[in-house]
This record gives C-alpha cells, sequence and structure tokens, in this order.
C-alpha cells in the first residue's frame, strides 16, 4: 500500500483515505517501514518531528545535461534526461536543496545523523546548504566506482566517483557511528572515506518488460549497506526522501532496519514495493549489535582470582616476559616492593605514564602465553556479553 503525502492510500487506480503520514508501518510492507507517495517536502512537514534516526538523500543531481550523448558507435547514452533532474537555474537548485534539507533536519533525532550524496554538479551546493543549516559535516567518502561510464567525448578525465556527505544535526550531536564493528569486518583495520564498490549491475538493477532500467540512477545495495552498517543501529527508523527504485528500504528490510520512504512517481513507488515485499530480513542472531570492549560489563581482575583461574602467587608476565609481578589474593600485583592494580604495575615496571594491564599481563594457561584478557573473555563469554 502506497501512502500520498496529503494522507491517502493508493491500491492501483482506486483511493481510499486514511490517516496522516505518521511512524506506522505498511500493512503490505510489514513492520519493516512503509512508502509515502508524493513531494518530499509535503511528506517531511508531515511527519512528527525528532522521529527518525538517520535519513539517506539521494536528490537530484541537477545534471545540466545539453543534447544528447552518443558513444563512439554512435549509439545513444542512456543518460538521466527526466524532467526531475532538471531546474531553471543555480538559484532554483538550491532554493529546493535548502527546503528539503531544513525538513529533513527538522524530522532528526537530536542525535541523528544525516547522509546525502551527489556528484561534482550538485555535492558542493549541497555541502554549502548543510552547514548553513546547522548540520556538523563528519566525514565525505568518496565512492569509487568499480565499474564507471567513460568519458565518451574524450574531453574530460574518466567521472569514476561520487561523494556522500556523513553529517550529524548539529556539533554536540551523539551519533552512532559501529567503529568497532566496521573495523572487525575490514581485518582489524580501519575504514578508510574512499569506498571500491561497482556500479549497480546485472541482477541487482531492476528492469521492465521490455528490459530497460526501472530506475536510471539505482545505487548498488552495496553502497547503501555500508552506510546503514556504519550509522544505524538494528530496529532504527531509516528515512529516504528520494525514494527511487527502493534501495534503501530493500537494504533496511535486510539488515532489521526501519525505513519510511518518499517518492512522487508512481511507477517508482510500486516498484519499490515489490522489490521489498521479495525481501527476506536476515536472521536477527546475526544482525546482534556489535559489543564493544568499552560496552562490555565490568569484570574485574579479583574476579579470576576468586573464580580460580589465576591463582595467588602465580608471576605474570609481558609477551617478551621482560618484565615479572606476583598474583597476591586480593587481585592486586606486586613487583619488588611496589603493590598496585593490574595497570598501575604494568605502567610502573615499564616505566610508562599508563598501561593497559589486561593486554600487557601474560599468563601460561594450557601450555600457552596468553594475555590475561582472553580470562576475562570467558567469564563476559558467561554472561552472554562476549
Amino acid at each position: 500500500m502506497l501512502l500520498t503525502s496529503n494522507g491517502t492510500a493508493r491500491s492501483g487506480d482506486r483511493v481510499r483515505a486514511v490517516r496522516s503520514p505518521s511512524l506506522a508501518p505498511d500493512p503490505g510492507l510489514g513492520l519493516s517501514g512503509r512508502i509515502i507517495l508524493g513531494d518530499c517536502i509535503a511528506a517531511l512537514d508531515a511527519l512528527p518531528a525528532n522521529s527518525v534516526d538517520m535519513v539517506f538523500a539521494d536528490p537530484p543531481y541537477n545534471l545540466q545535461l545539453q543534447g544528447e550523448l552518443h558513444r563512439p558507435d554512435d549509439s545513444l547514452v542512456d543518460a538521466v534526461t527526466d524532467s526531475w533532474d532538471q531546474f531553471d537555474s543555480f538559484a532554483a537548485y538550491d532554493a529546493f536543496t535548502r527546503a528539503w534539507l531544513a525538513a529533513a533536519r527538522r524530522v532528526l533525532k537530536p542525535n541523528g545523523s544525516l547522509w546525502v550524496i551527489g556528484s561534482y554538479h550538485n555535492i558542493f551546493r549541497v555541502g554549502t546548504a548543510l552547514q548553513d543549516l546547522g548540520f556538523w559535516v563528519l566525514n565525505d567518502v568518496i565512492w569509487r566506482k568499480a565499474n564507471p561510464m567513460p568519458n565518451f567525448r574524450g574531453r574530460r578525465f574518466t567521472n569514476a566517483h561520487e561523494t556522500l556527505i556523513w553529517a550529524s544535526r548539529d556539533a554536540k550531536a551523539r551519533y552512532t557511528f559501529n567503529y568497532e564493528a566496521l573495523k572487525a569486518g575490514n581485518e582489524d583495520v580501519q575504514v578508510r572515506s574512499d569506498w571500491f564498490i561497482p556500479l549497480c549491475t546485472g541482477e541487482e538493477r531492476l528492469k521492465d518488460q521490455a528490459g530497460r532500467k526501472v530506475h536510471p540512477t539505482q545505487k548498488p545495495e552495496a553502497l547503501i549497506a555500508r552506510v546503514l552498517l556504519a550509522s544505524s543501529k538494528p530496529g532504527d527508523v531509516v528515512l529516504d526522501p528520494f525514494f527511487g527504485s527502493g534501495t534503501t528500504g530493500a537494504v533496511a528490510k535486510r539488515l532489521g532496519r526501519r525505513f519510511i520512504g518518499i517518492e512522487r512517481d508512481p511507477a517508482y513507488a510500486r516498484a519499490a514495493e515489490a522489490r521489498i515485499l521479495s525481501v527476506e530480513p536476515l536472521a536477527e542472531a546475526s544482525l546482534a549489535a556489535f559489543t564493544t570492549a568499552r560496552e562490555a560489563p565490568r569484570v574485574a581482575f579479583a574476579s579470576l582470582v576468586e573464580r580460580g583461574m589465576v591463582a595467588p602467587g602465580t608471576v605474570l608476565t609481558d609477551e617478551k616476559q621482560r618484565f615479572q609481578a606476583v598474583v597476591r589474593p586480593d587481585g592486586s600485583l606486586m613487583a619488588g616492593p611496589q603493590v598496585g592494580s593490574i595497570h598501575k604495575i604494568g605502567a610502573l615496571v615499564q616505566g610508562a605514564q599508563a598501561c593497559n594491564g589486561w593486554t600487557f599481563w601474560h599468563v601460561t594457561d594450557n601450555g600457552r602465553l596468553s594475555p590475561i584478557d582472553a580470562l576475562r573473555a570467558r567469564i563476559r563469554e558467561e554472561m552472554g556479553a562476549s
């Protein structure tokens, strides 16, 4: 079922009155979300303030194409020539951009964030509007396309990337960033701000019965998935004010997020709805929140002694066995005449200002030298928070 921005529902050629847009899901789309059919600014204005966790926006780029574009063999390039991407002037585009950004900022929760994607045609104008409206830019991310369209005229570089701006609602927002989870999935290396992802092709590309693209600028699911995994949590409400073919909704449903999509073209909205209905969410266990060391329950070193995992009198060493300390019955360590916590004694023996004793001190466990943090992990696993 498609909700119009004035609070009506469309089903085929029939229109019947329903409640005005809220955060309620569509019956057809289940608990995952709903699609509002209509103007994005009017639909945003009808939503409750401070109700959305994240916005992903793929607005018109105002490409300013002049005439048809042909390949060297004189075949026509299927470029973006739709009316929704055409504006009379830069001033008209700027006014539109400021209007939808202001409306999106109103519905964002105080700690929410916004992503907007664009090309060199528009992204710098969008960035200025973002900052003028009070958003706080966190990153600009370069989506480097693995398979970009060539520059057929040969007068410029191949346009092989697009830019995403990630911004919090204001400078003081405590926005979501799943740093540890992203790092773990990147072989324990920080994820960079340049992303190498192919264009949407193959079976993922929606096509009509004649084999034509349903939407000219359909984004790859891998790109949206990285955005959602980086800056939202399962159960969050993700808003896409330029829903198009519904990529944001499809990825949100698969990843256990809820979504609101706004789309003014009925054909695009119907295609998006059909697409999302076919998506199966991933198992809840695979979507469980990644627990960082800071978020994990506190376990004192004395707990290891009390449980008999480390016996009083045990000699702890560093990984290279340069330093030693003896475990006392109360869970403190002794190095020569000095007594203190695992952190204090670890710093003391190194002559350092600070030390993470959990990773510095090692103990022989099953014949192997292991950090005492491995023993702490066992206790956390028992607590269901490993």
